[in-house]
């Protein structure tokens, strides 16, 4: 899962320029087929951080790969 958010990050950013925003559903496609991961994900989002519905790419990027 870490590999493929900071991979769409990346995209977003380079599609977008460096203040680009996103939201965890950006990190999967406009299907419910991986449920688990999107739970996940969410819970990354929503109740460990504290993040707001949109964020800067950069900023959740940055957070992803050092681990937090």
């Amino acid at each position: 899962m870490r590999t493929r958010a900071i991979k769409i990050c990346n995209e977003k950013i380079a599609k977008k320029g460096e203040k680009v925003g996103l939201s965890f559903y950006a990190f999967f496609a406009n299907k419910n087929d991986e449920p688990e991961l999107l739970m996940e994900a969410a819970e990354w989002w929503i109740k460990t951080h504290e993040l707001d519905h949109f964020e800067k790419a950069v900023k959740v990027r940055d957070m992803i790969s050092s681990g937090v």
